[in-house]
């Protein structure tokens, strides 16, 4: 791998490859301007417009998902400025994001401690257990969340300041543009942020489901084709994600080709996504496990307390340091 490629620029980004990431958070801020201030009326335009507006909140919320794992920017408040602004695209608190997907999911994936496991849906039509992944989760996600938000408030303040500080920015926004419009408001940023938060933790079903928690590579599917990787920052690679959530996200094709690759079931590399999507939700849409064998879902109870003590909760934040 070329050294200079991924030469970090002085004073600002640590890795080169993020220009891609603001330009496409800068992208999105510029869709939903140009709809608020023009208001398309021919269908030839808006329907495009609006689909392009929901693919770059949705694409906020994987830039979000990298930032908890690998921050963006050298400069400390930089980076709690940026989590700012990416709350702004996502329609949620990027420091909320942390309880739930990195010491919930990623330390305990698809465990009783896990509280996005995919066992939590077993529809016998396998194409709803994808669209119904996120509702079925989601209170469950809340609810955990609420209970690690009131346990940082004392262990750790500097975290919850920044958190409640997303929160605000976030709100007041909300706020204005429904006083402005509320109308534009539902469709040009609700409706986007409403999708994002679905298809972000929808991957979540893809990327798990039917594969081998225990094993050490077969735990998570990846999605290998070039193209979708390009626009979602190379979140495909999802293996060697889990291996090492800090490695930046334009250093995984080659870490996964050195450490995944020769080791893994060929069946865990998708080449295409929407052909495993047709597969898998459309025909013969059938829920198996990677090797083909169905998918059994275990008797499960309630999901198990995950939030971390005192003592490991700053080390368990990974990448996101106040």
């Amino acid at each position: 791998m070329s050294k200079t490629r991924h030469e970090v620029i002085p004073l600002m980004l640590r890795y080169r490859a993020d220009i891609r990431t603001l330009a496409f958070v800068a992208t999105y801020f510029a869709l939903v301007a140009v709809q608020w201030v023009w208001s398309p009326r021919s269908l030839l335009l808006a329907v495009p417009l609006l689909l392009a507006t929901c693919v770059f909140s949705f694409l906020g919320a994987v830039a979000t998902h990298n930032t908890v794992h690998c921050p963006v920017f050298k400069q400390r408040w930089l980076n709690r400025v940026f989590q700012v602004v990416l709350s702004l695209t996502y329609g949620h608190p990027v420091s909320a994001f942390v309880p739930g997907h990195n010491l919930s999911h990623h330390k305990h994936t698809q465990t009783r401690r896990d509280v996005m496991r995919t066992t939590k849906v077993h529809y016998r039509w396998n194409l709803l257990n994808g669209l119904m992944f996120m509702p079925t989760v989601g209170k469950d996600v809340f609810a955990a969340d609420m209970r690690y938000f009131k346990a940082m408030y004392r262990q750790n303040p500097a975290w919850f300041r920044q958190m409640i500080f997303e929160a605000v920015v976030f709100l007041a926004s909300c706020g204005a543009l429904v006083a402005l419009d509320w109308k534009k408001f539902l469709v040009y940023v609700l409706l986007p942020h409403q999708y994002a938060a679905w298809g972000i933790i929808s991957m979540n079903y893809l990327q798990h489901d039917g594969c081998d928690q225990d094993s050490e590579y077969n735990h998570s599917r990846n999605f290998v084709g070039k193209i979708v990787n390009w626009w979602t920052y190379n979140n495909g690679y999802h293996t060697i994600h889990h291996m090492q959530p800090g490695l930046h996200w334009s250093l995984l094709p080659a870490e996964h080709a050195a450490r995944v690759a020769p080791h893994i079931h060929p069946e865990l590399d998708q080449k295409s996504l929407l052909g495993y999507l047709w597969r898998t939700f459309i025909w013969p849409a059938k829920r198996v496990m990677y090797d083909g064998k169905p998918v059994e879902i275990p008797a499960e109870g309630p999901d198990e307390e995950w939030i971390p003590p005192p003592r490991e909760t700053r080390h368990d934040l990974g990448a996101i340091a106040y």
